[in-house]
């Protein structure tokens, strides 16, 4: 039985153990005999439960019928691919911001990019975004009034172009240059078959006059940790939260026709979109409800599992939490305006895939029962669930491990439920009256554009507000477990373990959602992304090849194996260059530090023309992010505790240096008949340990190095390292720099080569 097989053998399994639970439960466990109260709690409990287990079995179902629902991306001629009009859509985003997409838009790959047509739709009508489109040579389309938001933005492109498909790009979302001859040819899949590993056309009885496709949407994916990643420090153990739908859950509803347009990174044809009319207007999430009306209009919406573009994830709690009440609004007005649950127009899978749409909104009233249950029952002496410990032991446990391990396989690692509830939690007290009031259709019907700048840390007491109801449910938890453990003790805590287990993990939730609220202050204003590139530097006449760890809008970071001589605040020209791209830099170096892998020098940067600049941010976006793809298996939840607090309690130290320190033990005789013991170099200083001569008050020292490099110092008094070493200051540094001796002198000190150093005569002449 291979993987797959055994995958869908113990979904199945998880469903059947699951049902004989939830029929116990429902059939034997409800405490008919102990009052109104118990009897409302006990159902509430009930529903929560049912309603979360039966979302999960349609993804369950999902995900065994997922192999058969995926399209392969054709092969096509290049005289096939059409017209494409890109709309980047732009609201209150700054130009600076909106400056990387468009790039990006221009580098973007296609047979004859004169096809290609980008237009900044602004309806802010803003004068410096025309300036920007007329700086890139590409179309502007203006909207003075912001009539009907995004929609109404879009639907003014949509009157004013004409080609046969439409990209879509949020203001912040780069795409790669492989962005269009990923998604385009899915277009083509009605006129072209796979024929023994080829492509061709297909004949006219191949044809299915029914089969239309009105929308590719590729995973919406960011190059900025979110908050979870970033407040939780988890930046290197568990994947962006939205992943898990992006590129699993929309992945899946590839089965049932129900794909989600989330906005951006799409390709929409545009007689779909003349057939529903253009972007729905009712609504605060105009891309969902597109999705469903094409579907109902009889168009295939496709989904994706290769990242294309990246973005820029909210970034405070206020903002996170204000788009997803925003979401959750938005979606469950789509539903009512389209009546997707309903709609004979769709099909019965779909319907169902809408229902779990409606019903996940309310998973954060869910979530609260859960948290709830366990306090009633051991603060308050609430009898919610009628049952021994045994009866639990026999139809829960069992069909709980199997659930818990059903989640890892649905989510290919990108999500396991410990997260999934964890999430619940943080966004609960914020989603329940939200989904409430839309439910009762009182509506929020005014767009707001999510704010994704970075918050000064003043904001910081603020976003502890949101903790409020967190604490207070952490307090009734842990008084509950003090009540529940107190005075028991052999056989009494092991009767006792379900409540102790569940009160426990609840507690586990609420801490994650505290450390989440609590925040951590960021030190950067660019985003740092992980790239390995080559890189040449050079300093008046010394040149040096290195490789990047990373870069950013302003600076970069580059590793060496042995130190290299860059005086503080000098100007350096350095040229990076990836596969596609090459840009000339200038810049200087603002630390350096010692790692594993060798010298680690960072250093701001800027461009030095218009056309470098250009280049330079295609070499930091146009790539993979380098955040986590899955979980780490291996981070378990006490370890994420202990993280948090030790990241909160100790104050870590990083030494950051504008120059190298250099460790050394070179024993010394100085000219004049001093000796001692050369511990440390910095290029500027040495410190000397074990001085001692005859004559120790002449100021000025030297020495003269096996290769003959005669070295002039100069005492300074001032002592170091414990008052154990002197530093003395090298007098003759730059006569040193000028003849180019300073690798030199470190071979003679260390010992070893200096092998990123290029010879005086190499020709370096593009860097200038």
């Amino acid at each position: 039985m291979n993987r797959e097989k055994r995958r869908n053998a113990f979904l199945i399994l998880t469903m059947i153990l699951m049902s004989i639970y939830l029929i116990w439960r429902m059939l034997f466990t409800l405490p008919f005999n102990q009052g109104v109260l118990n009897m409302i709690f006990g159902i509430l409990l009930i529903v929560a439960e049912t309603v979360t287990v039966l979302t999960t079995f349609e993804l369950f179902v999902q995900k065994i019928k997922k192999k058969n629902w995926h399209l392969e991306c054709p092969i096509i001629p290049s005289e096939y691919y059409p017209d494409v009009d890109v709309f980047i859509a732009t609201h209150n985003e700054p130009a600076d911001l909106l400056y990387k997409t468009v790039n990006a838009c221009t580098f973007m790959d296609y047979p004859d990019k004169k096809k290609v047509h980008i237009y900044l739709c602004d309806d802010g009508n803003r004068p410096e975004v025309a300036e920007l489109a007329k700086q890139f040579e590409v179309g502007y389309l203006g909207l003075a009034d912001n009539k009907d938001a995004k929609s109404g933005n879009l639907n003014n492109a949509l009157s004013k172009t004409s080609s046969e498909l439409i990209a879509t790009f949020d203001a912040d979302m780069i795409p790669q240059h492989t962005f269009l001859m990923k998604t385009v040819p899915y277009f083509f899949l009605s006129e072209f078959i796979k024929d023994d590993g080829t492509w061709r056309l297909r004949r006219e009885d191949e044809k299915d006059a029914d089969w239309k496709l009105g929308l590719v949407q590729t995973p919406q994916s960011f190059y900025n940790p979110d908050l979870f990643q970033f407040n939780l420090f988890a930046e290197r153990s568990i994947p962006n939260e939205q992943d898990f739908f992006s590129r699993e859950i929309n992945i899946l509803r590839n089965t049932s026709n129900a794909v989600a347009y989330t906005g951006s990174n799409t390709v929409i044809d545009r007689k779909a979109m003349e057939d529903i009319g253009g972007f729905p207007l009712k609504t605060i999430t105009e891309d969902f409800e597109t999705s469903v009306r094409l579907q109902q209009a009889g168009y295939i919406t496709y989904a994706t599992d290769e990242v294309q573009a990246a973005g820029l994830t909210t970034t405070t709690i206020s903002a996170m939490i204000k788009q997803r009440i925003r979401w959750a609004r938005g979606i469950l007005q789509s539903l009512q305006n389209t009546r997707a649950i309903f709609s004979r127009k769709l099909s019965l899978a779909a319907r169902i895939t809408y229902l779990n749409s409606f019903l996940y909104w309310w998973s954060f009233f869910n979530r609260l029962i859960f948290i709830l249950s366990p306090i009633l029952f051991a603060l308050f002496d609430f009898q919610i669930v009628n049952t021994g410990f045994w009866d639990i032991a026999v139809f829960w446990l069992p069909s709980y491990f199997f659930y818990s391990t059903a989640m890892r396989y649905l989510s290919g690692n990108i999500r396991n439920q410990r997260w999934s509830q964890v999430v619940d939690t943080i966004f609960m007290p914020y989603l329940i009256v939200p989904v409430l009031l839309e439910t009762l259709h009182i509506r929020e019907t005014k767009f707001k554009v999510t704010n994704k700048s970075k918050s000064p840390d003043q904001n910081k007491f603020n976003d502890l507000l949101y903790a409020l109801p967190h604490i207070f449910l952490l307090i009734l938890s842990i008084m509950a477990m003090i009540r529940f453990v107190y005075g028991k003790y052999g056989w009494a805590l092991f009767y006792s373990s379900i409540i102790i287990f569940w009160l426990a993990y609840n507690i586990v939730a609420i801490c994650y959602a505290l450390f989440f609220m609590l925040g951590r202050r960021s030190y950067r204003q660019n985003e740092r992304i992980n790239a390995a590139e080559k890189v040449h530097i050079q300093h008046k006449n010394q040149n040096y090849e290195a490789v990047t760890m990373d870069v950013s809008d302003q600076g970069l970071s580059f590793y060496v194996s042995s130190p290299i001589y860059i005086p503080e605040q000098a100007v350096i020209n350095l040229m990076i260059q990836a596969s596609r791209y090459k840009a000339r830099l200038e810049g200087s170096i603002v630390y350096v530090r010692k790692e594993e892998k060798g010298w680690r020098y960072s250093a701001v940067v800027k461009p030095v023309s218009e056309e470098d600049k250009r280049q330079y941010m295609q070499i930091i976006y146009d790539r993979l992010h380098s955040l986590p793809k899955q979980m780490d298996p291996w981070v378990t939840a006490y370890d994420d505790i202990v993280r948090n607090i030790k990241k909160r309690v100790v104050q870590s130290f990083i030494e950051k240096r504008r120059l190298p320190r250099i460790h050394l033990h070179y024993p010394v005789t100085f000219e004049n008949g001093s000796s001692g013991i050369l511990r440390s170099f910095n290029y500027r200083y040495f410190s000397v340990s074990d001085f001692r001569g005859e004559d120790l008050s002449e100021n000025q020292l030297i020495f003269v190095t096996k290769s003959k490099i005669k070295v002039i110092l100069r005492r300074t008094g001032i002592a170091a390292s414990k008052k154990e070493e002197e530093l003395l200051l090298v007098e003759n540094l730059n006569s040193l720099a000028e003849q180019n001796l300073i690798d030199k002198l470190l071979k003679d000190l260390t010992g070893t080569e200096q092998s990123f150093a290029i010879p005086k005569n190499s020709n370096r002449s593009e860097l200038k």
